[in-house]
């Protein structure tokens, strides 16, 4: 206990002799956390610029464009002449889709032929293109009822009858969770973890690869002791970091969630504590990654190239069914994967606890093994003094 006290203490002297390096674990990633949460505060996409290419110029063009405006995703910015003027406005983002209505569109709909509207959008912008296609069709479905419906209430038809006729088959969508599709709260929920989750892998690799680079391993662990001393002054070392980026987490966790006055339906406790163990792991495995090299820059190099992609193989982003073999491998070696599932599993869908006790078990346990596996590093670094000193 006296040697993860006497770590613990130093470390602190350090950070507070470092003013960066204690900004790295304290207030760096707290306005990290509230910019990614000022990002989604709007929760779900609204009024996203489009334009219109309207060659009919009736009223009943005009109406569609009256109903796009008044949809909650879109709005309608600008009007164009002809097709060039639309492609270079869709070049330059000045808007994110193009709705064009043909020539004679209103004449083709009063004659009974299908009449075509067409939307130009980038399917690059998955989310902006998801929502325009959702609220285009919405307009476009809702005005071809309503003139449909019209027509067959002129020719005698009862109303009943004409909502029959026009779909014998209905299909009815029940959104299990996340039934407002807000974006804040799967999207931001789970990018806000994935950010500390980095930084708490280069903040392990930060504080163990600096004794190396500065020479100062055998002062922090002393001349002699054994595993059991070694592994107490790493556990010292990676207290305060994991203290200050754990109450980050916690702070962040609570005001996406009560803050925002969502009150998940599952154990929010059991999140938070998965937080903690997420924290605990990546700062045991950038830890370890520098006393294993025995670099600081080779272990910032491998804290950035296993955590910053962490989310993009999470299966939040894209379907884990739907990668290759050696991808959902690679992403079921990932801390965070598992952990965003007990947090899905938790915040979405209110899953029993049991479903999420392996997960936290596995947290645990690979915690556990890095601080090992740097411990005995470290131990074997300890009787090379030559190999201190690298960058």
């Amino acid at each position: 206990m006296s040697t993860l006290a006497h770590s613990f203490r130093r470390e602190a002297r350090r950070l507070l002799a470092s003013p960066w390096d204690l900004a790295m674990v304290t207030w760096v990633p707290l306005l990290a956390v509230l910019l990614m949460g000022w990002i989604f505060s709007a929760g779900l996409p609204r009024h996203l610029p489009v334009g219109v290419l309207d060659d009919d110029h009736s009223a009943l063009s005009r109406q569609v464009v009256r109903m796009l405006d008044a949809t909650p995703g879109l709005q309608v910015v600008q009007h164009y002449t002809n097709t060039a003027e639309a492609e270079r406005a869709l070049r330059s983002v000045d808007v994110y889709a193009v709705v064009t209505i043909p020539r004679d569109f209103s004449r083709t709909v009063k004659q009974g032929r299908t009449a075509q509207v067409t939307l130009l959008h980038d399917a690059q912008l998955g989310t902006h293109s998801g929502v325009l296609q959702r609220d285009v069709r919405a307009v476009v479905g809702t005005l071809s009822a309503g003139i449909e419906m019209a027509a067959r209430n002129k020719r005698g038809e009862p109303a009943q009858a004409v909502r029959v006729n026009m779909e014998p088959i209905h299909t009815q969508l029940l959104a299990l969770f996340n039934v407002s599709t807000n974006y804040e709260q799967f999207l931001g929920a789970a990018l806000i973890p994935a950010l500390l989750h980095i930084l708490a892998m280069t903040a392990g690799a930060w504080a163990v690869g600096r004794e190396l680079r500065d020479r100062t391993l055998g002062e922090w662990l002393g001349a002699g002791g054994g595993v059991l001393r070694t592994g107490a002054a790493l556990v010292g070392k990676l207290a305060l970091p994991w203290a200050s980026l754990t109450l980050v987490a916690l702070l962040a966790l609570i005001g996406i969630t009560w803050g925002r006055g969502w009150h998940p339906p599952g154990n929010l406790a059991w999140v938070a504590a998965g937080l903690a163990l997420l924290m605990a792991v990546s700062l045991a495995a950038g830890a370890a990654l520098a006393g294993i090299t025995r670099s600081l820059r080779t272990a910032l190099s491998g804290a950035g190239f296993f955590a910053a992609p962490a989310f993009a193989f999470s299966g939040v982003a894209f379907p884990l069914a739907g990668m290759p073999a050696s991808a959902r491998a690679w992403a079921e070696a990932m801390p965070y994967t598992h952990y965003i599932r007990l947090q899905i599993e938790q915040l979405q869908m209110g899953a029993p606890l049991r479903t999420s006790v392996s997960t936290m078990v596995a947290l645990m346990a690979a915690t556990a093994v890095l601080l090992l596996a740097c411990t005995l590093a470290l131990q074997l670094a300890r009787r090379s003094p030559e190999s201190w000193g690298g960058r």
